[in-house]
């Protein structure tokens, strides 16, 4: 099942640049991992803001909480998760592309 995440991220006013630059560090490695394992399947940031919108895979809510809780950032998050099923187009599109390939 897919998921589409906005994240809105807020760091304590008490992070120094060193905390910051170490949590995002490791943030980022551990983004990398979930993207190699095919979880997370993509991430755009939104301009302006410390906020971005990703895709990502799970079997289960569950799941995808335990996955989402798991990201050395998480504390510092506000996510919004909307589930996504495909659209009937995009159904449609696949049916007819795999009628012109065969």
């Amino acid at each position: 099942m897919q998921f589409m995440l906005n994240i809105d991220l807020t760091l304590p006013s008490n992070f120094t640049k060193e905390d910051a630059a170490e949590l995002r560090a490791r943030e980022n490695a551990h983004a990398l991992a979930l993207m190699e394992r095919k979880i997370l399947l993509g991430i755009w940031r939104v301009v302006g803001r410390t906020s971005n919108f990703s895709l990502w895979e799970a079997s289960t809510l569950e799941q995808l909480h335990a996955t989402l809780s798991d990201l050395p950032m998480f504390p510092f998050m506000k996510i919004q998760v909307t589930p996504l099923i495909e659209h009937p187009v995009a159904a449609a599109f696949a049916q007819r592309e795999d009628r012109e390939h065969t």
